[in-house]
């Protein structure tokens, strides 16, 4: 499996948002066959150090429930140039950069401030720009080709905004969205 579905928690909604969370999981869209996860939590005040945080987004947190705020407030954590070299070494395991395509929700958001994190820890980043791939578009290619919205026809599994549980669920309807494309 050369596909990663990533997902991110963060305390802002701008390019360079601080991290809280990393997950991501290896799938392979055309059989919907879901690989080894990846799940880290990052250390607030390190996520600080490197990253934007918007009050609103604090809010929105505050609002969202017990489960989700408990994954981002809790003692295993990570600083985030650890929790990216820890996600470098995961990701690893596709043996050529070239070949791994990273998926994220938003062409905007994951992929993005994911990839500015590793600038601002000056780490490099384990994938090349052009294998950024986008969710939103696939999902609205799924809506208008084939009448197929993933909210609407498949349950998620997990806690909303855990970074993995929201990777895989991701994963899987954009595999569903793939090979209805594909037929």
């Amino acid at each position: 499996m050369n596909h990663v579905m990533l997902d991110l928690e963060t305390m802002g909604q701008g390019s360079n948002a601080a991290i809280v969370a990393i997950g991501a999981v290896f799938f392979e869209p055309t059989t919907g066959s879901i690989g080894a996860s990846f799940y880290q939590k990052v250390d607030l005040e390190s996520a600080a150090k490197f990253g934007n945080i918007d009050p609103s987004t604090i809010i929105w947190w505050l609002k969202q429930s017990d489960a989700a705020r408990a994954e981002i407030t809790s003692n295993d954590t990570l600083d985030l140039p650890y929790a990216l070299s820890e996600f470098s070494e995961w990701i690893a395991q596709i043996e050529k950069t070239n070949n791994r395509i990273v998926w994220g929700n938003g062409a905007s958001f994951d992929n993005v401030i994911l990839s500015n994190a590793y600038a601002a820890t000056s780490l490099a980043k384990p994938w090349a720009y052009w294998n950024d791939r986008d969710v939103r578009t696939v999902v609205e290619l799924g809506k208008t080709l084939k009448g197929f919205d993933p909210k609407k026809h498949m349950p998620f599994l997990g806690t909303t905004h855990n970074a993995l549980d929201d990777a895989i669920h991701q994963a899987k309807y954009v595999s569903a969205i793939y090979q209805q494309l594909a037929k």
